[in-house]
C-alpha cells in the first residue's frame, strides 16, 4: 500500500473558539468506563406514541436488572435492526438503548418524507417517552451517524427537558450546504439515496450501490429533465421529490421548515455535543459547522462546550485504516464506542471521569499518521496566504502553462476553455456517494476543459491547516454555469491526490451575501461579463505538501457524475431544462482581476 503523504485538518470560516493554541498529541481515549456486566433483555417491535397519535416501532435493549438506567435513543430511517449490535454493547454497560424507525419507514406509522418538520417533534416525543418508562432514570442521550446525526440536531433544537447529551456522527449540515444541493449544485448520490428511501422499505430504484442496480451513473443521469427521474424510477413519489427539484434555493419553504443551522435554532440547544467525522466524508462540513456554532450560540454553558473528533475516515467512520490505497497506520482505528461510553458515563450517569478535562478537539494528522489536540479553531498561528493563478493563456490540462505562486499577477492573458454538458469532466471514483479517500485525479486533469495551475517542485515542506477560499474572476458565454475548484497534492510519481474542493452555481453567487454558501436567491448573470466569485470550500482541508511535491489547483465547470450537469440554459429551475448549451468560459488573472486561493499556511519549525 502507499504510505500517506497527506495531512488533512479542517476549519470553517468565521467564529474562532477557545483561548489557547494546539496541544500535544493525544487520541480520544476511553479510559475507565462502565463495565460490561449485565445480561441484555431484548424487547422488539414495541410501540412509542407520538403527540399526533402516530406509533413509532422501537426495539428496546436493556440490562436484566431491577435497577433504573439512563436511556440512549437511536432514530433511523434505515431499519432499526441495523443498530442491534451497538445497542447490545451499551446495554451490557448499563444503558437502555431504544432503536426506533422514523415516521413512515418500515413498521412505524405515519407518512414518510425525509425532510418533514414532523421529525423534529418526533425526536422530542421519543426522548420524553423514554424518560418516563419504568426502567428509566429520566436522563436520555442520543447517538448515530449520517441521517441519525440530523435526527439528533433536529431533536436538540426542540430542547426536550430529559435530553442530556448527543453524539452526532458524520452529521450533514443543512440541505443547501451539502445535500441534496451543494452551493446550488445537485449531487448525484442524493438521486441514488432518494430512490432507495422513496417508500416505506428500501427500493432498487436508482443506479449505484444505493439503488442496488448495476447501472452506470454516468449514463443514468444523462436523462433529462431531472424532474422526470421519478418516471424512470417508478418508486419515487412525486410529492417530495418534486419539492427537492422545484425549490432550488434555501428560501424554499420546504427547506426552511427542516433547517437547523441558524442562530435562532442553535440558541435553543441546551445539551453538550460530541461530534465526529472523517476527512473524506462527503458530509464533513456539518461537524465543524455545528461545533463552531454551538461555541457561539449555545443556550447553556454545557451546550457552549462541544467536542469534535476528526479521523482519517470516510463516511462510515473508524472501520478502515486504508483509504484510496493510502495506509494511515494502526492508530487510525480507535476505541470510539469506548469514548462515546465515557461521554455517556459522565453526562447520563454522573461519573466523574475527567472527560471535560480532555481538549475539546482531537484531530488525526495524515502523513505523520498521529493524533493531535487543539483548544481553538482555526489555529491561531495560521498565516493566511494568497496563492495566485498564472499562465500565458494556455493553462488547459496538466500539460499547459498554468502555474501557481504567492506572487501577484501583472499583465497576463486570461485562460479559456469550453464546457460542453454533453461531454462533462469526469469525477473521481466514489462509492455510496462519498469520494472515499485521497483519490488520484491526474487522468481528468489531462483534459482541455480543465485549467491546471501547479507550483514548482517544493524545496521544503508546506503545511496547510484550515479553511480555504477561492476568488475567481470569471466570465461565461452562457446565461448560467458552474465553477468548480479543486486542491490537489502532486507527488513525484505523478499521482495527483484530491484533497478538497469548492463549487458554485454562477446564479447562486448572491453578491449581497458575499458569494457564501446557502445563497437565498438567484442572481442575474450577463453573458461574457466578468464577475468575482467568492467560493468557500465546503470541505476545508489541510495537508503537509512534502518537499518534492507540488501544490495544484484545478478549475472546471463540471465533475460528473458526482455533480449533476448544469445545462447552461439560465432557467430559474435547472430541473426542468432539456436542451444543453455549450459555454465558452474565461478565467482572468491579471493585476485588476487577480484570481487566487487563500490557503491557511502553518509555520513549520
Amino acid at each position: 500500500m502507499r504510505s500517506s503523504s497527506l495531512i488533512t485538518l479542517s476549519a470553517l470560516l468565521g467564529f474562532l473558539c477557545g483561548e489557547s493554541s494546539s496541544l500535544p498529541a493525544q487520541q480520544p481515549t476511553a479510559g475507565e468506563i462502565s463495565p460490561q456486566k449485565y445480561e441484555v433483555i431484548s424487547e422488539l417491535n414495541q410501540n412509542a406514541s407520538m403527540r399526533d397519535g402516530v406509533e413509532l416501532k422501537v426495539d428496546i435493549f436493556r440490562p436484566k436488572s431491577d435497577e433504573r438506567f439512563p436511556a440512549v435513543v437511536y432514530l433511523t430511517p434505515y431499519n432499526k435492526t441495523g443498530n442491534t449490535a451497538r445497542a447490545q454493547l451499551f446495554a451490557s454497560r448499563g444503558y437502555v438503548v431504544i432503536n426506533a424507525d422514523t415516521r413512515g419507514r418500515f413498521e412505524s406509522g405515519g407518512e414518510w418524507d425525509p425532510f418533514s418538520p414532523l421529525h423534529k417533534q418526533d425526536g422530542y416525543d421519543l426522548v420524553e417517552w423514554a424518560a418516563k418508562q419504568s426502567w428509566s432514570t429520566g436522563k436520555v442521550g442520543m447517538f448515530g451517524l449520517s441521517y441519525m446525526g440530523w435526527t439528533q440536531w433536529w431533536t436538540a433544537t426542540q430542547a426536550p427537558p430529559s435530553l442530556k447529551c448527543i453524539v452526532p456522527e458524520v452529521a450533514p449540515p443543512d440541505n443547501f450546504y451539502n445535500c441534496p444541493y451543494q452551493n446550488g449544485i445537485f449531487v448525484c448520490w442524493m438521486m441514488d439515496w432518494a430512490g432507495m428511501v422513496s417508500g416505506r422499505n428500501p427500493h432498487s430504484s436508482g443506479p449505484g450501490p444505493y439503488g442496488g442496480f448495476a447501472v452506470n451513473r454516468e449514463a443514468a443521469y444523462r436523462n433529462l429533465p431531472y424532474i422526470d427521474f421519478e418516471k424512470t424510477r417508478h418508486h419515487l413519489p412525486t410529492e417530495w421529490w418534486s419539492k427537492w427539484i422545484l425549490q432550488n434555493t434555501a428560501e424554499g419553504e420546504y427547506w426552511k421548515a427542516i433547517a437547523y443551522q441558524k442562530p435562532e435554532e442553535y440558541s435553543r440547544v441546551t445539551v453538550p455535543s460530541l461530534g465526529a467525522t472523517g476527512w473524506f466524508d462527503a458530509n464533513f462540513t456539518g461537524t465543524p459547522g455545528n461545533y463552531l456554532a454551538m461555541k457561539k450560540y449555545g443556550a447553556t454553558p454545557e451546550s457552549k462546550n462541544p467536542r469534535m473528533v476528526i479521523g482519517p475516515w470516510e463516511h462510515i467512520i473508524n472501520t478502515h485504516r486504508i483509504a484510496a490505497d493510502v495506509d494511515f497506520g494502526p492508530q487510525a482505528i480507535i476505541d470510539w464506542n469506548g469514548y462515546v461510553c465515557r461521554w455517556f458515563d459522565y453526562h447520563l450517569k454522573g461519573i466523574e471521569n475527567g472527560i471535560l478535562q480532555d481538549p475539546p478537539i482531537h484531530l488525526f494528522v495524515l502523513g505523520r499518521n498521529e493524533w493531535r489536540t487543539a483548544q481553538e479553531w482555526p489555529l491561531p498561528e495560521t498565516q493566511w496566504t494568497k496563492y495566485y493563478l498564472h499562465s500565458g493563456g494556455k493553462a488547459n490540462s496538466s500539460a499547459g502553462d498554468g502555474s501557481l505562486s504567492t506572487s501577484p499577477p501583472a499583465k497576463e492573458s486570461p485562460d479559456h476553455y469550453t464546457y460542453d454538458p454533453e461531454d462533462p469532466t469526469p469525477s473521481a471514483a466514489f462509492q455510496n456517494g462519498h469520494i472515499d479517500g485521497p483519490r488520484d485525479v491526474s487522468l481528468s486533469a489531462k483534459r482541455n476543459d480543465v485549467l491546471v495551475y501547479t507550483t514548482p517542485v517544493l524545496e521544503k515542506d508546506v503545511e496547510i491547516i484550515g479553511p480555504i477560499t477561492a476568488t475567481l474572476y470569471a466570465a461565461t458565454s452562457a446565461k448560467d454555469t458552474d465553477w468548480m475548484v479543486r486542491l490537489c497534492d502532486v507527488s513525484p510519481d505523478g499521482r495527483s491526490s484530491f484533497l478538497a474542493e469548492g463549487v458554485m452555481r454562477a446564479r447562486h453567487r448572491d453578491p449581497e451575501n458575499g458569494g457564501a454558501f446557502n445563497a437565498a436567491r438567484l442572481s442575474i448573470l450577463e453573458p461574457n461579463k466578468a464577475y468575482p466569485y467568492v467560493i468557500e470550500f465546503w470541505r476545508p482541508t489541510g495537508n503537509r505538501f512534502l518537499a518534492g511535491h507540488q501544490i495544484r489547483v484545478e478549475i472546471s465547470s463540471s465533475y460528473y457524475p458526482y455533480y449533476l450537469r448544469n445545462l447552461n440554459t439560465g432557467e430559474d429551475n435547472i430541473g426542468l431544462a432539456t436542451k444543453p448549451v455549450v459555454a465558452q468560459q474565461t478565467i482572468f488573472h491579471d493585476a485588476d482581476h487577480a484570481s487566487h486561493l487563500v490557503l491557511p499556511v502553518i509555520p513549520i519549525p
